[in-house]
């Protein structure tokens, strides 16, 4: 018996384990949405390339697009022109189109547009990073040496690594009342000078450095894009934001293209200028992961009910609802003491209610049963064998359900049509079981077992109906594991139900 309970209470354990473990990584790990109502941002980003086309002169338009790493995922991708090929290539890192056209002549607009989204983009599983570590220095002569040499020794001085070093250089660099800044950037103090300096200081300590040209995800907003640096220090890249050195790239940046090019570059034309819009709108996070899903490599979904057709989820979500109606059941019945007809007979009707509604269904159930009594006491009287009679009872209840089907569709109530769903075999087992349970028992126990069935089909009915469970179930069918270590837990529960207090309470006041 020890030996028994231990087994008992290591599957249990076992079970809740699996079912808590598997759930968890589902949301955690995954990233799997617990409630349905939860939406993530999709973004729509519009390139607008416009330009002037020579006229009788071949026009090849070049602009990079973004490469599309495992922090964002593509949902849809458009190449919009008239009379123009369309082709992609990839290099360095980067992607890049190519729209040609053989003539073309007067104002042209060519659109690039891109859908995506952050999540599901698999970056649980991020694949190890490459970079060069050292790099040649450029060469300098002159001035320009020795003010490069003069600001290199204090960074050196106030560095510790690669990452120090670097947002150290930039902060010198942008320090426009250091005379060796002012002659390395010879007048010019755009951005993009003093960039071109702090790659000229890296350089000479032979730190690597990359430009990082990123477009930010803020909707109904003009953009531009907007220059970032990057170094590796042997483990990953590291983002720096070129006129404050502060390290780390923002959640909402876009990387377009890395290198020292620029956006466009055309053959054939002039005026060629880029215009952003961007706008963000909202998508259920299932439906959105179905569509990363086919368009990525995280398939993590088509090993799950999701994956099944979609007329084959719809009887899926009614069948893995069917342990929760039972489990109404269990503690009803266990715990409680209300009694029913039969054990899995309420959980039976409560689907029957998911088409004639709660409030029909108990009234038919109700009127069907009733008539079907007064038969089965007629039949009583007839002597006659228990399977002719049931015979009878199943063909009366298929009578009866059409005729309340063409009366209430004559009356106008369509809800009493669903009524054909009524299981009709169970409906007959219940008229016969009610039936013996009134003979043996009384008609009070009878009534106690019908009133009984029809709260727990109800309660189960309700229960199997709300849709956050429904849809919490579909997605994380683990917890039936957790469902089934709470049965067993009550497989062993001996002890007084609800409704035995009340009928031995004179026990406890003598």
């Amino acid at each position: 018996m020890r030996s028994l309970t231990l087994h008992l209470k290591v599957l249990i354990a076992i079970l809740l384990t699996l079912g808590v473990a598997i759930t968890a990584y589902q949301i955690f790990i995954l990233g799997i949405p617990m409630t349905e109502a939860e939406t993530d941002d999709l973004w729509n980003i519009d390139a607008k390339v416009e330009f002037e086309a020579t006229p009788k002169t071949p026009v090849k338009v070049q602009m990079f697009v973004p490469p599309l790493s495992q922090n964002y995922v593509s949902l849809n991708e458009s190449f919009v022109s008239n009379n123009y090929g369309v082709g992609i290539n990839r290099a360095d890192g980067n992607r890049k189109v190519t729209w040609s056209s053989r003539r073309a002549s007067g104002q042209q607009t060519l659109y690039y547009r891109l859908v995506l989204t952050k999540r599901y983009t698999g970056a649980n599983e991020k694949p190890k990073e490459k970079g060069p570590i050292f790099r040649d220095s450029l060469p300098l002569e002159g001035p320009e040496k020795i003010a490069a040499e003069a600001l290199i020794a204090p960074i050196r001085q106030h560095s510790a690594d690669v990452e120090t070093f670097v947002s150290e250089a930039i902060k010198r660099a942008n320090n426009l009342s250091d005379d060796n800044v002012k002659l390395l950037l010879a007048g010019d103090t755009s951005l993009e000078k003093r960039s071109h300096v702090v790659e000229t200081l890296l350089a000479v300590a032979h730190v690597p450095l990359e430009r990082v040209h990123t477009i930010r995800l803020i909707a109904n907003q003009p953009q531009q894009p907007e220059l970032w640096l990057r170094s590796f220090n042997g483990k990953e890249w590291l983002y720096f934001n070129p006129e404050s050195g502060e390290r780390g790239l923002p959640a909402d940046r876009l990387i377009w293209w890395l290198g020292d090019e620029s956006l466009l570059s055309i053959e054939g034309g002039k005026k060629a200028q880029v215009n952003f819009s961007l706008n963000s709108s909202e998508m259920n996070a299932i439906r959105l992961a179905k569509l990363s899903d086919e368009n990525t490599d995280a398939a993590f979904l088509e090993y799950s009910l999701y994956g099944l057709p979609l007329s084959t989820q719809q009887t899926f979500q009614i069948m893995i609802m069917i342990p929760f109606g039972v489990l109404v059941i269990l503690v009803l019945r266990n715990l409680i003491g209300i009694q029913t007809l039969g054990t899995f007979t309420p959980v039976l009707i409560a689907l029957a209610f998911r088409e004639t509604g709660l409030q029909w269904g108990i009234g038919l159930f109700t009127v069907i049963t009733a008539l079907g009594l007064s038969l089965r006491s007629y039949l009583e009287h007839l002597k006659l064998q228990m399977l002719p009679r049931l015979s009878v009872v199943l063909t009366f209840v298929v009578v009866m359900i059409a005729a309340i089907s063409l009366l209430s569709h004559k009356l106008g109530f369509e809800s009493g049509l669903s009524v054909a769903l009524f299981p009709m075999v169970i409906l007959t087992m219940s008229i016969e079981r009610l039936s013996i349970t009134w003979e043996e028992r009384g008609a009070a126990h009878a009534m106690k077992a019908a009133i009984g069935t029809l709260v727990a089909a109800a309660l189960a009915h309700i229960l199997m109906r709300i849709p956050e469970l429904v849809y919490f179930v579909f997605t994380f069918p683990a917890v039936l594991l957790i469902l089934v270590a709470f049965m067993l837990v009550m497989g062993r529960y001996r002890g007084y139900r609800l409704t035995e207090l009340f009928r031995f309470k004179a026990f406890l006041k003598d």
